[in-house]
């Protein structure tokens, strides 16, 4: 069994504290543009969410992964995906690989604050000529003594206005684009750093997404984490929990929808009975529901396999596939029962249809997934196996 009662203790408190302190605002700052980072992330830091299965001796939880899973399909029931996709970043994409590879010293002074909510995370990978085609980034950082100096950008990174620092993927070498890299902890207020705009968004409008340029931006070796040249790898581990915790929280949010439009069907009428009475609605609602939770038995038969250690490359990147993919299907399904009303902005299921479709693109886009499965099936073109 995958979640116990120690689990369910945890889901209570997270339940309760996303009905009391997220829920009641998620309107404001969605016509805000922007939700309160530091603020709600210090709340959270404060009774244990942002470490749940980080090292204790950092201020962690020091739990199983299985415990990270159960928060991501709970922070699908906050009523947006700008918020949850701002504290999946925090917990399951800038700091994986600190907390696995990182030296005591950097865990130290980044780690730890951010699992306390002192510190706001962001994670830099993707540039305007490399979104999931990581291997391309131009990001550079020189060696100089014991410092790296950095020259380059990043695009669309999550929590980038609001951050106090970033997990950075630059060169650090000019060996394979596999081996040349390094992630390294840059502190958003190093002199060179500039935030050069804040994206304007169609989803996830109450996540601030930034631009941001590096220029000679001077930071110590010692915040690389782990060994020089093997960021991509340490990069591809954490793109698992990434995308493993990008469909758990597709889970509620789902279900959310579905039931929002059972609910609005039963009371729309026309032609003289209610839109869910007609059986292409409710069929398709079932269908949808079904779907759901053919999702759920995948992440959690990967979330499993992850806390035994197994390589979970396969079954993480097929449940990000399908998540996006259900993801896109279901709403505009449920947008379409909805009528005039889902085509307004005052209504939960248009909400729900622009949020979601950036689970096929970010983390990695659909075509990418299905890339990385055909060369695992040896199907791929120039891969093992394939004709």
């Amino acid at each position: 069994m995958l979640f116990t009662a120690d689990h369910d203790d945890i889901r209570r408190s997270l339940q309760k504290f996303i009905a009391n302190e997220i829920n009641p605002h998620v309107d404001d700052w969605e016509k805000a543009d922007i939700f309160p980072a530091h603020e709600l992330f210090k709340k959270m830091g404060s009774l244990g969410f942002l470490g749940l299965n980080k090292p204790a001796e950092f201020g962690g939880s020091g739990l199983d992964y299985s415990y990270a899973l159960m928060m991501a399909e709970e922070l699908g029931a906050i009523t947006c995906g700008g918020v949850p996709m701002a504290i999946g970043v925090q917990t399951d994409m800038a700091t994986p690989a600190l907390a696995r590879f990182g030296s005591d010293e950097v865990r130290r002074e980044f780690l730890a604050p951010s699992i306390s909510g002192d510190f706001v995370a962001c994670i830099g990978v993707s540039e305007p000529g490399a979104g999931s085609d990581v291997a391309s980034i131009k990001t550079q950082a020189r060696s100089d003594g014991d410092d790296y100096v950095i020259t380059g950008g990043k695009m669309w990174i999550t929590n980038g206005t609001q951050a106090d620092w970033i997990c950075l993927l630059a060169n650090t070498g000019d060996g394979p684009v596999h081996r040349n890299k390094s992630l390294i902890c840059v502190p958003m207020k190093s002199k060179g750093v500039t935030i050069a705009r804040k994206l304007d968004k169609m989803g996830m409008r109450s996540s601030d997404t930034a631009q941001i340029f590096f220029d000679e931006v001077r930071v110590p070796k010692r915040n690389r984490i782990g060994d020089e040249g093997k960021g991509f790898t340490y990069q591809m581990i954490q793109f698992q929990e990434e995308r493993l915790w990008g469909a758990a929280a597709c889970l509620k949010s789902h279900e959310y929808i579905i039931n929002e439009t059972i609910e609005y069907t039963r009371n729309r009428k026309a032609f003289g009975q209610s839109i869910l009475d007609n059986q292409v609605v409710h069929f398709k609602l079932a269908e949808m529901q079904t779907e759901v939770e053919l999702l759920r038995a995948l992440i959690y038969r990967a979330a499993e396999q992850l806390v035994a250690g197994e390589d979970v490359t396969k079954l993480a990147t097929m449940a990000k596939l399908k998540a996006g993919r259900l993801g896109r299907e279901l709403t505009d399904a449920c947008l379409q029962y909805w009528g005039g009303m889902g085509f307004t902005n005052e209504t939960p299921v248009s909400r729900a249809y622009r949020d979601s479709r950036l689970t096929s693109i970010g983390g990695g886009a659909d075509e990418v997934m299905l890339m990385v499965l055909c060369k695992m099936m040896g199907t791929l073109p120039g891969s093992k196996g394939s004709s």
